[in-house]
């Protein structure tokens, strides 16, 4: 493949990410005007985590290669920081419009330059500084923004700004020792498992736990019969010569397995 393909392909990307963004902005909006932020947010975590498992798992090595960091904290953080920037610009867009919150948001690069030196001890320079200056210049000018950015509410969207860029440093920071797909891969799983606990927050203990109780039993039927109907014979003839160890395991100790089992509620994560 040559450059130019290479060029002409990032151009591509890059276009069908801002519409992408762009679309997901405006379903954002127009879910969070209707029900609870952390709802919406929580589900689009759901398939966010389902999208980075399937993406890890064909990496080399699968998803326990992929998984694997020597800065865990560091990676989880990362993850939640970017869970409460997203729900905090969707709060944003209720209140303040698509194109006011855009419109603020975009001093996130003016951010990452200031506080690139502290956090990552990388100097700017002035022509940095103008070239980002320029940048934002013109997305006004093309946002066009009300007096109404000079409310109150346009402080939402800055805080936001502030959590996207401090988000952006420290996955540079963790850029140093671990791999693209490790912290991409921690991104979903981590914003997935605290929008999971704050949105089961939001029903009540004992609503959720009629909830969890009925959808656990569901998902563990539905999974069983297809293990049992669909998936056992491919098992059968794919891994057999490992399975039979497993099988014998299960008639000794099968009582051991069944309470093993029944703990998984106590560690959901």
């Amino acid at each position: 493949m040559t450059g130019q393909d290479n060029t002409r392909l990032g151009i591509f990307l890059m276009i069908l990410v801002t519409i992408v963004f762009s679309v997901q902005d405006g379903i954002s909006q127009h879910l969070a005007s209707r029900y609870n932020v952390i709802m919406v947010v929580m589900i689009r975590y759901w398939f966010f985590a389902a999208f980075v498992i399937a993406l890890a798992q064909r990496q080399p090595g699968g998803v326990r290669q992929v998984a694997v960091t020597s800065q865990l904290p560091l990676q989880i953080f990362r993850g939640v920081l970017l869970a409460v920037e997203i729900c905090v610009t969707v709060v944003a867009f209720t209140l303040f419009g698509l194109v006011e919150t855009h419109a603020v948001f975009v001093c996130y690069p003016l951010l990452v330059a200031a506080m690139s030196g502290p956090v990552l001890g990388e100097y700017v320079g002035w022509r940095r500084w103008t070239a980002i200056g320029v940048g934002f210049v013109g997305v006004l000018i093309i946002l066009e923004p009300g007096s109404s950015v000079f409310s109150i509410y346009a402080l939402v969207p800055f805080f936001a700004a502030f959590l996207f860029a401090l988000y952006a440093l420290l996955t540079r920071y963790a850029a140093r020792r671990d791999s693209t797909a490790t912290s991409f891969f921690w991104t979903g799983i981590a914003g997935a498992a605290v929008m999971t606990l704050a949105g089961g927050a939001l029903f009540g203990f004992w609503y959720a736990l009629l909830l969890v109780s009925f959808a656990s039993t569901l998902g563990a039927t539905l999974a069983f019969l297809v293990s049992r109907i669909i998936l056992r014979d491919w098992v059968q003839a794919r891994f057999g010569r490992h399975l039979g160890a497993l099988n014998a395991g299960f008639e000794k100790d099968g009582a051991f397995y069944l309470f093993s089992l029944r703990l998984v509620p106590l560690f959901p994560f």
